[in-house]
């Protein structure tokens, strides 16, 4: 089954969405974390605080956090999850890079490590992770349930999978608010910041296409996982989804 968020690509229609992923990522590197704060007027951190205290009680030791990006949910479970270890998996070397600087100003080399993976078939073996963790990056999978049962498959039995996600509110007046600011305000940003106006509209077009909440459930459910938990932030703008193997 194919979903709408496999078809929406940055660029074009003719190469693979990874690529194309990989491509928007190294370019708008340099400008990523002032675009992402500025977009989500700072409430991102809120979300991710949120997301990762939901692991607690698991006391995750060792973590795989995919679609790393520059890292701050990685250097977020380390500070408030204590793990012995977590890899950061990104397709994007130019994130990871500035992941790693920031990763050294925190002073967090002996527990975070970065390694270039792909999603849709890394390298890890079966059952290492106790925890894996997606922060706004799996509408970015190039084919979703292959990405979930990989997920699945590096988890170790009763391990789990937190994931958080960008959404479109469904209710007024949110609902049209978010529409005009998606549509006219996160472009222009986006081309003001990155000089790369086709990586913000895909932001937009991706959020919109991405299976949401009861749908995303079901999704998870498909590919193994159980006791889906999913919690809307703000209105409906982000969504966190805690599963277990």
């Amino acid at each position: 089954m194919a979903y709408q968020q496999e078809i929406i690509k940055p660029y074009n229609k003719n190469e693979s969405k990874g690529t194309q992923v990989e491509r928007m990522f190294d370019h708008i590197a340099p400008a990523y974390d002032r675009m992402n704060h500025t977009l989500s007027l700072g409430i991102d951190r809120l979300w991710r605080n949120h997301a990762i205290d939901s692991l607690k009680p698991y006391s995750p030791k060792h973590i795989l956090d995919i679609a790393t990006g520059t890292g701050d949910f990685a250097i977020l479970a380390a500070k408030r999850l204590n793990p012995q270890s977590i890899i950061g998996a990104d397709i994007s070397e130019e994130m990871m890079e500035v992941a790693a600087r920031k990763v050294n100003q925190h002073e967090l080399e002996r527990v975070i490590s970065f390694r270039r993976e792909d999603c849709m078939k890394l390298s890890f073996a079966d059952h290492t992770f106790d925890a894996v963790t997606v922060s706004y990056g799996v509408r970015n999978f190039e084919d979703l349930d292959r990405g979930l049962r990989e997920i699945h498959r590096v988890l170790r039995p009763g391990g789990h999978l937190l994931m958080v996600e960008l959404a479109s509110p469904k209710k007024a007046p949110m609902k049209q608010l978010f529409w005009l600011y998606s549509h006219l305000v996160i472009p222009a940003l986006g081309m003001l910041f990155s000089r790369d106006a086709k990586a913000y509209k895909y932001l937009t077009d991706s959020v919109q296409a991405f299976p949401q909440g009861e749908v995303m459930e079901q999704v998870l459910l498909k590919n193994g996982f159980r006791n889906v938990k999913w919690k809307r932030f703000t209105f409906g703008i982000s969504t966190m989804y805690l599963a277990s193997k």
